[in-house]
C-alpha cells in the first residue's frame, strides 16, 4: 500500500518522528514521507506513532493501493531522489 505521511509536531519531538518514519518510509521533504508499506508494516508504524504521540501532535496519512494511482508533481528542487533504490 502506497502511503504518504505528513506530521506537524513540537520541535522537541521532531527527531523522534524523523527517526521512526525513516525506518518505514522515504524522507522526501521536512516532515513528509512516502513509500510502499505492507498492512503489517503500516500497523507497526501506527502502533509506534501512538507510543510517542502527544495531544498537540498532528499526523496525517494518505493511503492508496499503488503509487500509480496518484499523480506526483514536483515544482522546484526535489529534496530526496527516491529513484536510486535497488
Amino acid at each position: 500500500m502506497y502511503t504518504l505521511l505528513v506530521y506537524d509536531v513540537d520541535a522537541k519531538r521532531t527527531n523522534k518522528y524523523l527517526k521512526l518514519c525513516r525506518r518505514y518510509l522515504n524522507w522526501i521533504q521536512n516532515s513528509v514521507f512516502e513509500g510502499e508499506l505492507t498492512e503489517a508494516q503500516l500497523g507497526c508504524l501506527k502502533a509506534e506513532i501512538k507510543e510517542i504521540l502527544e495531544e498537540e501532535d498532528s499526523i496525517i496519512m494518505f493511503h492508496s493501493r499503488e503509487a500509480k494511482w496518484l499523480k506526483r508533481e514536483v515544482m522546484g528542487q526535489e529534496r530526496m531522489d527516491i529513484d536510486n533504490f535497488l
